[in-house]
């Protein structure tokens, strides 16, 4: 998956970098591997220097994979909270697309077992 990093108001450390890559690495285990269309625009800021009681991060994540697009954001007055809470928020909307298709995909296959069964019954009787 590629990844994109914007810094805004806040300067690249390798610390930042490594705690984003932890974050983005937990995400592409959710990924179809062969996706070669998935990609994550991850931006940091400090959204300003003038709040009375300290400051403010704001991280958002935003993806696109093959089948759909995923936003999240969060501000924090810490930026490891923020992204891990950007983390989660993904990783919940992930899991809920998934969910959501193989339900529809269970959802068809009872049909066509109960059909089946119709139409099996249906020649026992003749």
């Amino acid at each position: 998956m590629r990844t994109n990093i914007k810094y805004t108001r806040i300067s690249s450390t390798p610390d930042i970098e490594r705690h984003i890559a932890s974050r983005i690495q937990t995400i592409e285990k959710l990924i179809d591997p062969k996706d070669e269309s998935a990609q994550a625009q991850v931006e940091v800021a400090k959204t300003s220097d003038h709040h009375k009681s300290g400051d403010v991060y704001r991280a958002e994540i935003n993806m696109h994979i093959a089948g759909g697009d995923f936003y999240a954001f969060s501000e924090e007055s810490d930026l490891q909270k923020a992204l891990d809470s950007v983390r989660d928020e993904i990783v919940r909307k992930l899991k809920t697309r998934k969910d959501k298709r193989m339900s529809f995909i269970r959802r068809g296959g009872r049909k066509i077992k109960d059909y089946l069964k119709g139409f099996i019954k249906s020649k026992k009787i003749k």
